[in-house]
């Protein structure tokens, strides 16, 4: 076989790579400096999987100095959603993600290596794949499709995953050079494949920077490197753009830890050298039936970065959370530096987890919640506009009508030793937590279980006519306690404790029930700040409210 001729016959316009080669010079970069990537495909709303890849993409080139870049693999047009570019990039921007090269706002780019689109860059990938099929490493393949194509495709995605070879060889393998002229005289599209070398009884060593190092069966498959729609499939286009763009780190989920072989032969075919590849685990959830699973964009609300978004978690709890399933040694870090910016972090790829993390609200409430709980009331009443601006405008509107008020709310049970923690998401301030501040909000519905709703309600009758707005902390309790003995409830708790048939409660039972009318809740923030923050007619207002609701 002539295989210059045939690569002729196939790509007769493609320059000679020497031209990309010398176009994308080595970057001139310190010993050490991992240039990294962020390379989704363009299908929707950003996956969480996606941005944690893309948080330990950048935390390793800012750690070691180096480079980070954006690029959009944009090569399946089929499932292709529009927008999708700019929703990645709106969603990295929101959470002070930063890149130094790559896909900006609009199809503009930045930097000395693009394009950044791969549908861009076909004439590059034509020109690596004539020296591929010159070498006699690639052949064309005019075989169609079959109907049942979704069908064979999952079962060799399966053999794939169980690391088997799949035996038959391509029927276009060992096709002669005038069987190729008649068929490409006819105008028959064909797809391009790689002419493997390997040998599934055989296998080598390999390191990955998450599992380390590696024994790997040899790749045997005649794998497609560019469709007959003359696109590249993702190892193709990886590893020119990859070489080209002189990445050194590639972060991707374990789910293409199967395909390594395969890419590591395409690199090598074409004399490129290797990348690094760190296999990151895949966040996971237990599903309905016990059973671990990938977290799904379909299935899972958290699955969809925008869900963050649209709740209100502020930026730093969800990439604080994410680095405790991605770095081992973060938690140690943070408890050693509770102060410290997460940017002072240093993130190093042998660190991330080898173990597939289980995403758990819980936890990430309870992070959100120390998070929010160390912010002032004008940091919190900012994060809190921005959120309501854009995702309750009616809220933001209530909010913004009396600012000083709504800082007041804010900045109760804050900045002291022992904040309050009960705000995970700024969601939260309207729905569970601190709606009955706002009358708008605040309805005369009262927890009233187990409550004695005649004691109840002539402690606020008694209370609504002592009530002394201008009392300080301790007169304001001092004033509780003897309307309390006065009533009938013990102001000793010891006493209370030691007899409580004696009395019809204590001060906490009567706290209570003032907490009720002025909330509704049987729990809730500092009441005598409550009373401050809603003025005196508002608290009078709401004693009358109870005494006629109930």
């Amino acid at each position: 076989m002539d295989y210059n001729k045939l690569a002729d016959l196939l790509y007769p316009t493609a320059v000679n790579t020497d031209v990309w080669e010398n176009k994308y010079p080595k970057r001139e970069l310190k010993t050490g400096a991992e240039v990294t990537r962020f390379a989704p495909s363009p299908t929707g709303s950003l996956h969480i999987g996606h941005f944690f890849q893309c948080l330990c993409d950048s935390y390793i080139a800012k750690s070691t100095g180096g480079l980070f870049f954006f690029r959009v693999e944009d090569t399946d047009k089929k499932r292709e959603v529009e927008g999708s570019v700019d929703n990645a990039i709106n969603t990295l921007e929101k959470f002070g993600i930063f890149y130094d090269e790559g896909v900006m706002k609009n199809g503009e780019e930045k930097g000395e290596y693009g394009p950044y689109l791969q549908s861009a860059r076909t004439e590059i990938y034509r020109s690596y794949a004539k020296k591929l099929v010159a070498s006699g490493r690639a052949y064309p393949c005019f075989c169609e499709k079959p109907e049942n194509f979704e069908e064979v495709k999952e079962k060799r995605q399966e053999q794939l995953e169980e690391n088997f070879a799949l035996q038959q060889k391509d029927p276009c393998r060992d096709l002669s050079l005038e069987e190729v002229e008649q068929k490409l005289s006819q105008n028959k599209p064909f797809a391009l494949r790689l002419k493997s070398l390997g040998d599934p009884e055989k296998s080598f060593k390999f390191k990955d920077e998450v599992k380390g190092e590696r024994e790997i069966r040899e790749n045997s498959k005649d794998i497609i490197l560019i469709k007959s729609d003359g696109l590249p499939v993702y190892a193709f286009a990886h590893a020119v753009d990859d070489h080209l763009m002189r990445t050194t780190l590639v972060i991707r989920g374990e789910e293409w830890y199967p395909s390594l072989a395969s890419h590591l032969e395409l690199f090598d075919a074409m004399g490129f050298e290797r990348v690094k590849y760190a296999h990151n685990p895949v966040i996971s959830k237990i599903d309905e039936n016990g059973g671990k699973r990938k977290i799904s964009k379909r299935k899972d609300k958290e699955g969809n970065m925008a869900y963050f978004i649209e709740t209100g978690y502020p930026v730093n709890s969800i990439k604080e959370y994410l680095l405790t399933l991605a770095n081992s040694n973060f938690e140690i870090w943070r408890r050693q530096n509770p102060e410290k910016s997460l940017e002072e972090f240093e993130f190093k790829a042998e660190k991330i987890t080898s173990s597939n993390p289980m995403f758990d609200f819980a936890k990430l409430n309870d992070i959100s919640k120390t998070i929010i709980s160390k912010m002032t009331a004008e940091e919190v009443y900012q994060e809190l506009s921005r959120w309501a601006s854009e995702f309750d405008k009616e809220f933001f509107e209530v909010i913004s009508r009396d600012e000083n008020y709504t800082k007041a709310v804010l900045n109760i049970d804050r900045e002291t030793p022992k904040p309050r923690k009960d705000i995970a998401k700024m969601s939260d301030v309207k729905e569970s937590v601190w709606g009955y501040m706002f009358n708008e909000y605040f309805k005369p519905e009262y927890e009233l279980e187990n409550a004695n709703v005649e004691n109840l309600k002539e402690v606020v009758a008694t209370y609504t006519n002592i009530y002394n707005h201008a009392d300080t902390k301790d007169e304001w309790f001092a004033r509780i306690k003897e309307m309390s003995g006065g009533l009938g409830y013990a102001v000793d708790n010891k006493e209370f404790k030691a007899n409580p048939e004696k009395f019809k409660g204590n001060v906490a039972l009567v706290c209570e029930y003032i907490r009720i009318a002025l909330t509704g809740r049987k729990n809730s923030p500092d009441l005598y700040s409550i009373s401050q923050v809603l003025g005196e007619n508002e608290v009078k207002r709401r004693f009358e409210l109870l005494l006629k609701s109930i």
